[in-house]
């Protein structure tokens, strides 16, 4: 449990350039606070004590805004930061390293049974208000940009943006921060697109005009 706390403590440090002091993150840091309490949750949970699971998920939720039901799999040096109204499921899966922001739901779609929730590959982030929905597989490595929402697979080292999300980026790279300021927006792409064949239209119909009026 103790070296399950230093590496949550450290995954802090790593993701978050605010954080300056142990015992500011200990005393000051929602995510961490609510994945502590969940690990004790979680091992209720599994011990069969599902009621009293349920019970400090619930305070947990209370205290942090964080909502992380006791089934769920947390892996190490998880970082949600922020956190207030991150969601995670019963059957979400959580693998190593993942980084996850305020507003982030990891749900179902109420169609499936059984394995409901998705499972988060490793050293994966998921940008602000993002929703992941559904029994599938985030691959190590990718991205989730902001307010995207994600309702199938994504495969190992990509990056996903719009709604319905979009795959934009793919091969192997480094593991880095999510510069929203820099993603592609693939509905813009299509947007542009259109104009300019509108505009090529337009530039058609004037010239139609004009071989007309030279006509008469």
């Amino acid at each position: 449990m103790f070296h399950g706390i230093k590496s949550d403590v450290k995954a802090v440090f790593d993701n978050d350039p605010a954080a300056k002091s142990i015992l500011e993150v200990l005393f000051c840091y929602p995510g961490l606070h609510c994945i502590m309490i969940h690990r004790l949750s979680h091992r209720l949970y599994k011990s069969k004590m599902v009621f009293l699971s349920r019970l400090i998920s619930q305070f947990a939720r209370w205290l942090t805004g964080i909502e992380i039901h006791p089934g769920a799999q947390i892996g190490r040096r998880v970082f949600i930061d922020h956190g207030m109204g991150v969601v995670i499921g019963e059957t979400a899966e959580i693998e190593d390293g993942v980084v996850i922001y305020q507003g982030v739901t990891l749900g179902g779609t109420g169609k499936d049974k059984g394995k409901r929730h998705p499972t988060i590959g490793s050293n994966c982030i998921i940008g602000a208000g993002a929703k992941v929905l559904g029994p599938f597989k985030v691959g190590d490595n990718s991205k989730i940009g902001a307010g995207s929402v994600v309702l199938k697979e994504v495969p190992p080292d990509s990056t996903v943006v719009g709604v319905p999300g979009q795959i934009v980026q793919g091969g192997k790279r480094k593991k880095d921060c999510l510069d929203h300021g820099n993603l592609p927006d693939p509905v813009m792409a299509v947007t542009k697109c259109l104009e300019k064949r509108l505009k090529d239209i337009e530039s058609k119909v004037e010239a139609l005009k004009e071989d007309k009026a030279d006509d008469n």
